[in-house]
């Protein structure tokens, strides 16, 4: 679990290591304030991707959409992240979600739902992908899935080369490909 108690005297730590004095008026609060929002966007460090298909397994079984016949697809679904390596914000990211049902659907709500949790960890695009792929296929028991994301990294916009680019990657497993999401 993420301990807010260090997280403010860490927080305390870089105020001054920034060279400002965290006891002036305008930072008195901002070790505690930012330990509540690092507990908010970092909340998917709690759970293993197995503690995840626990927590969202809600299908739905035996139903004309369950067949193979049919694709769920779920598309734009927002997220933002933070880069593992620079703890620089990931902005401005969409998921899509598709996949064939193998006897089983699961909750549209629990698709965006994973997509944010997942998200809401120190990561990489590429493992967010493939973190959602995982817990979806577990999830449904589909052979096909496919996770496509598009994302800006503030570790290249903001510093080093600073220009705005967007990356997106695709995670899969079957027969499904990106044309399905146009």
């Amino acid at each position: 679990m993420i301990d807010k108690e260090r997280l403010e005297r860490a927080f305390k730590e870089i105020i001054i290591a920034l060279g400002d004095d965290p006891n002036r008026e305008g930072l008195v609060d901002t070790p505690r304030r930012a330990a509540e929002m690092y507990l908010e966007q970092f909340e998917g460090m709690n759970y293993s991707n197995d503690e995840l298909i626990d927590l969202f397994n809600k299908t739905f079984e035996r139903d004309y959409v369950t067949d193979s016949k049919n694709v769920v697809i779920m598309k734009d679904i927002d997220i933002f992240s933070h880069c593992e390596h620079h703890l620089a914000l990931m902005y401005d990211m969409t998921v899509d979600i598709a996949y064939i049902p193998n006897g089983k659907v699961i909750g549209l709500s629990k698709l965006a739902r994973i997509a944010d949790m997942v998200s809401k960890r120190l990561q990489l695009q590429e493992r967010i992908g493939s973190d959602i792929l995982y817990i979806v296929k577990e999830i449904t028991k589909s052979d096909d899935v496919i996770v496509r994301i598009t994302g800006c990294h503030s570790c290249v916009t903001a510093r080093g080369i600073k220009k705005r680019s967007q990356t997106t990657t695709i995670s899969k497993i079957g027969n499904l490909t990106k044309e399905i999401f146009d």
